[in-house]
């Protein structure tokens, strides 16, 4: 399994949220580029990065911080994913060409999802769908509003596409280290063949160990890494 550590940027700041609040936002650190490099010393392969900023914003607002931490990762040996407000072909490029190995889309898909598709075909491999679900369905707009889209729609929607990846985030558990959603999260991976990445809830090594067990192909970790509930190193090991 893969793990992925998550630098959240808002004002300029790693941050996580609960339940994708801003208003239950906390500061982690105020050097995102220091984060970089503290991944990969720590063994990171794989790098998640949100602008939240554009997440709330409807469209991507901190693209040149996020190119330097690309730079930086690329340079460490990284891969990076990139989302947070991309929801038109045209910032999903702009995303692409300030060096993002791939980009997240979640509210296009959703809105907009014959261009979901042509971005699709025209970056295969590159395109990560956003599948953030309360209650089974999906959540757009920085999470604000509940669509009548289900999570298991569009995650088939995804596969027809040719998405490379789904990422499939729990939002009621997001930020609170209450424990990953291994059940919805295994159902989802279950209806098609293309991975799904867990994110949301985990705050322990036995959630790691339970997400394995369920043969998820890769996780997203947050704040259980900032709030020192066990190190990357520690869940390397354990995985």
């Amino acid at each position: 399994m893969i793990l992925i550590p998550a630098i959240d940027l808002l004002g300029g700041v790693a941050v996580r949220l609960a339940e994708g609040d801003r208003e239950r936002a906390t500061v982690y650190d105020s050097d995102p580029l220091a984060l970089v490099r503290a991944f990969a010393s720590a063994g990171a392969a794989r790098l998640h990065i949100v602008d939240l900023d554009g997440a709330f914003a409807g469209e991507p607002r901190q693209l040149t911080r996020v190119a330097a931490m690309i730079d930086e990762a690329h340079r460490h040996g990284l891969l990076v994913e990139v989302g947070g407000g991309v929801r038109t072909q045209g910032a999903a490029l702009a995303v692409l060409d300030a060096g993002a190995d791939l980009v997240i889309i979640g509210t296009m898909a959703v809105r907009a999802p014959a261009e979901a598709m042509a971005l699709c075909e025209r970056c295969p491999g590159r395109v990560i769908i956003a599948v953030d679900a309360r209650d089974g369905r999906v959540a757009i707009d920085g999470w604000q509003e509940r669509s009548h889209v289900t999570a298991a729609a569009l995650a088939l929607d995804a596969h027809a596409w040719g998405a490379a990846a789904i990422l499939y985030t729990d939002v009621a558990r997001d930020g609170l280290q209450v424990g990953a959603n291994v059940a919805a999260t295994a159902a989802l991976q279950r209806q098609v063949p293309i991975p799904v990445i867990a994110s949301g809830g985990v705050g322990t090594l036995a959630d790691l160990d339970a997400l394995r067990r369920a043969e998820i192909a890769a996780v997203v970790l947050g704040r259980a890494l900032y709030e020192g509930a066990f190190t990357f190193k520690e869940a390397m090991q354990r995985c």
